[in-house]
This record gives C-alpha cells, structure tokens and sequence, in this order.
C-alpha cells in the first residue's frame, strides 16, 4: 500500500516539516528535492518560505508512485 496515508509518506511528510525537500529526497525524487529546497532557501530571505516549505510537507504526504 503505497498512497496518501501510507507509513513511508507519513515519514517522508514529516522530513519535510524539518527540512524542505527532505520528504521528496527519501521518495527518490531527487530533482524535485533540490528544487524544493532552493526554492524554500531563496524565499526565507524574504520571509515567503513557509509556503514552499508547506508545499514540502504537503507534496511529500500525498505522493502516489
């Protein structure tokens, strides 16, 4: 069972609420971790990461293979 709910990407979600992209890198998908990433870096200068960082958490939980 791999889905929304599922153990790995309650694990993966939660990754994510730590550091953004971390929840996607432990799916596999690595590009979209570094973009997530970056992208949560650049906008935290402008104090905007949080919904990058959201969208992190959010993506990571609701992942379907």
């Amino acid at each position: 069972m791999s889905g929304p709910g599922s153990g790995g990407n309650v694990i993966a979600a939660l990754a994510s609420f730590f550091i953004p992209g971390l929840g996607q890198l432990l799916q596999g998908r690595v590009l979209y971790a570094f973009i997530l990433f970056v992208l949560a870096a650049v906008l935290w200068v402008f104090y905007l990461g949080w919904i990058i960082h959201l969208w992190s958490i959010v993506s990571a939980a609701r992942f379907r293979p």
